[in-house]
């Protein structure tokens, strides 16, 4: 109830209506536009601005995330004129592979602490001939807390690629990893996850014991080839462990995105806390 309560002060009862019932996509000015039935193929994608917080320099971050429409269409988009940001673009990190349904804070956009609530920066996506764009900037009532869930207290998963790593957290910022392997071949991926098993909202209140559930899963961000993973969802063992295997397609720089979620689901069920992304960079040969 407190983050229904939340999200009801945070947005107008238009946009509120928007989200549950998946009626209309509402614009940052307050317009609405009505969206047609899903399909398998064919429809727009659209970016999203999930909020903005504040660094500890004074800086700040603009995350995004963004929303494939087609039911079974996935998009290879390239940076440039149907994949860019603007100004200072095209390239400032977005993603170029398309998943089905919902990325959540794939990417964020660093700005200065003087940036101001004035700027904006556009990101703009042409897919099937659908032209769909977001203005990000420090616009009032996006500011989000991804690294602590205010309401509840709860934290976001934290991952490590080696037992004696350096630990990651919250929204993605920087390669976190690195790793190489050869065209065809399987690449082993290898993530240590470990949460603070906070019973976070949305465990079903009937049931006595709530522990809290632990996923982790893989996603391609950018790369000039196809990529299969053995297990998009690897099974976590007692030890925090889960290991997959990806293959690659084509030789080139791949980036790969790690994902934790704790019991708040994806995206935090919207609150952008609490769960965590971490960039993998693969160089194929």
């Amino acid at each position: 109830m407190t983050r229904l309560v939340s999200l009801v002060q945070r947005f107008s009862p238009a946009v509120v209506l928007a989200v549950v019932l998946g009626l209309a996509l509402t614009t940052l000015e307050g317009r609405q536009l009505p969206m047609d039935a899903l399909k398998d193929s064919g429809q727009a994608i659209y970016p999203a601005f999930e909020g903005w917080y504040q660094n500890a320099d004074g800086s700040y971050n603009l995350l995004l995330g963004y929303y494939n429409r087609n039911q079974k269409q996935t998009l290879e988009i390239p940076v440039g004129p149907n994949n860019r940001v603007e100004p200072g673009g095209p390239d400032l990190g977005q993603p170029t592979y398309f998943q089905l349904r919902r990325g959540w804070g794939v990417f964020a956009i660093k700005v200065p602490k003087d940036f101001g609530s004035e700027k904006r920066y556009t990101w703009t996506i042409v897919a099937n001939g659908k032209t769909t764009s977001v203005p990000v900037g420090l616009i009032k009532d996006y500011q989000i807390e991804p690294f602590k869930d205010a309401a509840e207290g709860n934290l976001p998963p934290v991952v490590k690629f080696s037992p004696t790593g350096k630990t990651f957290t919250g929204p993605p910022i920087e390669t976190a990893h690195q790793l190489t392997g050869t065209v065809g071949q399987p690449v082993t991926l290898e993530v240590f996850t470990t949460d603070d098993m906070h019973e976070e909202e949305g465990a079903n209140p009937n049931v006595t014991s709530r522990i809290p559930r632990l996923a982790q899963s893989w996603h391609k961000h950018r790369g000039p080839g196809a990529v299969t993973f053995s297990e998009l969802r690897p099974k976590i063992d007692t030890d925090g462990k889960s290991t997959t295997t990806a293959t690659f397609s084509a030789a080139g720089d791949y980036t790969l995105r790690a994902q934790a979620n704790d019991n708040s689901g994806e995206g935090g069920g919207g609150f952008q806390c609490c769960w965590t992304n971490a960039y993998v960079k693969v160089t194929i040969k």
